[in-house]
């Protein structure tokens, strides 16, 4: 167990708390980080991408000329792909770009991606995010007091009441607000720093760790 600093919401120290090694310090391992990267950007493209065959190009099939004796090619379509307003050849069709992982990939990756964090220290716990009303300038208080001025991703626990601070982070164009359960490779390997909670902090190192 490594110790690691708890702040409050004005970037003060106010104790100190354990994080589990197995989730926060492992060696990173680059291959599932980056296979697990591509698959996620993979699943977000839509595929939707369509290009007409010659069964679906509007038009006459009828042949163009006779077969023989005009000294010109011989064409059985003027639908071909090598007419004008004809087929494309070999174009995009509609597909799935999203591919599967193991589930011990994944975990990997995650647990990768988070002890590199650490070790660069790019990883901040704080005691809570909690707000008592939903109010943008303390959002931005926040993150001036830690001096985040780069892609910052806050980290809750599920138990927690952050609902004022996730209206009032959302407005923030630098700064992702996001639940352990939720967390993702991308989003950490994405930002460049990463907020936990306390209770979030605890929650991923007996979630993470199985």
């Amino acid at each position: 167990m490594s110790q690691v600093d708890v702040y409050n919401q004005e970037a003060k120290v106010v104790k100190q708390i354990e994080l589990c090694d197995a989730v926060f310090g492992i060696e990173p391992n680059q291959q599932a980080i980056y296979d697990t990267v591509l698959s996620y950007l993979a699943g977000l493209r839509q595929g939707t991408h369509n290009t007409l065959t010659r069964g679906f190009v509007s038009g006459t099939g009828k042949k163009p000329f006779r077969q023989k004796g005009t000294g010109r090619a011989r064409q059985g379509s003027t639908r071909a792909t090598q007419w004008r307003h004809g087929a494309i050849a070999f174009g995009p069709h509609p597909r799935k770009y999203g591919f599967k992982l193991n589930r011990k990939v994944r975990q990997l990756a995650l647990r990768s991606a988070l002890s590199e964090k650490a070790q660069a220290d790019d990883l901040v716990v704080v005691e809570n995010v909690s707000f008592d009303e939903m109010k943008t300038k303390k959002a931005v208080a926040m993150m001036k007091a830690f001096n985040f001025d780069r892609k910052t991703l806050i980290v809750a626990d599920a138990s927690e009441d952050f609902a004022n601070a996730f209206v009032s982070f959302r407005n923030i164009p630098n700064a992702g607000f996001t639940t352990v359960s939720n967390l993702n490779v991308y989003d950490i390997v994405n930002a460049d720093k990463i907020v936990f909670t306390e209770a979030a902090a605890a929650t991923a190192g007996e979630v993470f760790a199985a």
